[in-house]
């Protein structure tokens, strides 16, 4: 959406005058101004209000001093609550030079002009010239694009700023209590504090306390299916079910990804992935979802979020899912990718604190407020070190909290090299975090070192411990390990349950469950490699048992 042209408003009761004077204006500055012409001045007050309202901008005013019901002077007053920096300048006669003269300090008056004004190259053009330079020189526009106003410590406002980073869509953040413009935004649109967080869409449409879902409409994110039957559906959208969208579609499957939440998974919230092959210099989490998402999009893919799915089961043969919202699709093959979701940390006021200051996985949209702040890093894994990198450049110190003794058993040595030679990174060895304490947003953490416990100030709190698949949904339907895994292939076949489920002639595939047709690749699957390339792998290699089990 083009940013609208800044309006200089004429106002005049005399249609003459003002025919003349907009003439004029028109003549110089129309190729970088709008100019509107108004011939009263309540019509020119109410014209102000509405630009105010809708947020145009206002460079300069030119009003008369003599009209009926509302001089000059008081106009050009009364429009310091709207546009406080808006240039003023009084149509003024002879007989009327003291009043203007009055009005420079009243009414902050920038200049007046004496009417007639011709010739208007000499008398006009370059007064008027030099206060839209000074005009334009203090001038902010208005960032065109969403407006997210909300509380810093409000755990919803946080979900909401990670799910427009997760589509990439740029936004401002506007912190309700931090600043004035936010204030005069909400109050502006006839809302107060208890309707925030609200968001204010590009076309100035404001929703107040949105859902993801509510947000996804706006920004004409799909949430429907569109066809009857597809050939796949993929159930999650990190890097394994990415690349199974693109591998399908690219293959002429009628394809369908479902995400409950934004893409790329654990890989999504990754602020730099340095190990990914044909990216020497890395890329974060989000950039390699977004061009994964729009890869499969234009390859013919459909994409549906946010949306849960509650349920599956098979219909002579075909698999239905169905929805969070009650609909139901219905498929010929399924690829089940929902990865994994960090383990919660288990101690007092992780619960109140969640969202507001104690955050599970990277929380990049937090990372700029943690400046010159101390902050808390709880887990040894790639995500963890990748998470105290990012933060490390905002951050005063940033401590990476484990239990054992160093991170060689579980983080890359590429990371602990990096991590060695960052100054403001401190591995706390033999640690963990007993208590978190804060009123309504985080404060500080109870540090336990060796046995002594310790009270120690903190911004934020990132976790990353350990991982539990999201699988809960279909564990009725495919057979999985202890941990909830989903078991495929040859580990399907060695678990004793396996002769009771399965009655093809054939052996499941390689990453088939113990119901044909159904396929699980990434990390919820049980023996994956947590990697984001072996993720894509698994994600590509199960459109090829796709394709096998549809020619049958």
């Amino acid at each position: 959406m083009a940013t609208p042209k800044p309006i200089i408003l004429a106002v005049d009761d005399d249609l003459q005058v003002l025919g003349a004077i907009a003439r004029d204006l028109r003549q110089e500055f129309s190729k970088d101004y709008r100019i509107l012409r108004v011939n009263s001045g309540p019509e020119a007050l109410a014209t102000i209000q509405e630009l105010h309202e809708k947020e145009e901008p206002l460079a300069l005013i030119v009003a008369d001093q003599r009209m009926p019901e509302l001089e000059g002077v008081e106009l050009l007053t009364a429009s310091r609550e709207y546009f406080p920096d808006a240039k003023r300048v009084l149509l003024t006669a002879y007989a009327d030079t003291e009043a203007a003269v009055r009005a420079i300090n009243s009414a902050r008056l920038d200049h007046y002009l004496m009417k007639p004004w011709d010739p208007p190259e000499n008398l006009l053009y370059p007064t008027l010239h030099d206060l839209l330079t000074a005009w334009q020189a203090t001038h902010k526009p208005r960032f065109d694009g969403v407006r997210l106003i909300g509380f810093q410590w409000s755990p919803l406002s946080h979900e909401l700023k990670d799910f427009l980073s997760g589509y990439m869509v740029g936004y401002q953040w506007l912190d309700y209590e931090a600043s004035a413009e936010a204030q005069a935004l909400v109050k502006a649109r006839g809302f107060d504090a208890t309707d925030l967080p609200l968001i204010i869409c590009p076309d100035g449409k404001a929703v107040a306390n949105p859902s993801k879902t509510d947000l996804a409409n706006h920004l004409g994110i799909a949430n429907q299916p569109l066809q009857e039957m597809y050939d796949v559906v993929v159930v999650g959208a990190g890097p394994s079910g990415l690349a199974a969208a693109v591998y399908g579609a690219s293959e002429g499957l009628k394809t369908l990804i479902i995400e409950r939440q934004t893409p790329g998974g654990q890989a999504g919230t990754s602020s730099r992935i340095e190990n990914y092959l044909g990216f020497p210099t890395g890329l974060s989490g989000a950039e390699l979802a977004h061009r994964a998402w729009t890869q499969a999009v234009r390859l013919g893919a459909e994409f549906l979020a946010p949306q849960d799915v509650t349920k599956l089961c098979i219909q002579d043969g075909y698999k239905v899912l169905t929805l969070g919202d009650g609909r139901e699709v219905k498929t010929k093959a399924v690829v089940l990718t929902t990865g994994v979701s960090y383990r919660t940390l288990d101690v007092p006021g992780m619960d109140r604190l969640s969202g507001a200051g104690v955050y599970y996985g990277a929380a990049r949209t937090e990372a700029r407020s943690c400046d010159q702040q101390d902050v808390y890093i709880v887990g040894g894994g790639n995500s963890a070190g990748q998470a105290a990198m990012y933060l490390a450049t905002y951050a005063r110190n940033v401590y990476i909290v484990i239990r054992g003794a160093s991170l060689a058993a579980s983080m890359s040595a590429y990371l602990i090299e990096q991590i060695r030679n960052t100054p403001n990174i401190e591995l706390l060895p033999f640690s963990q975090i007993k208590e978190v304490c804060g009123q309504d947003h985080l404060e500080a953490v109870m540090l336990d070192q060796n046995g002594t416990v310790e009270k120690r100030p903190a911004r934020a709190l990132f976790v990353f411990i350990g991982a539990k698949p999201s699988t809960e949904w279909v564990c009725d339907q495919v057979l999985c390990d202890g941990k909830g895994f989903v078991l495929t292939g040859r580990d399907l076949v060695t678990d004793p349950r396996y002769p009771q489920v399965w009655k093809k002639a054939r052996e499941p595939y390689l990453l088939e469950t113990c119901v044909p047709g159904i396929f699980s690749a990434g990390d919820s699957r049980a023996g994956a490699m947590a990697r984001v390339a072996s993720a894509v792998g698994e994600g590509s290699m199960a459109i090829k048992f796709v394709h096998q089990y549809l020619d049958e």
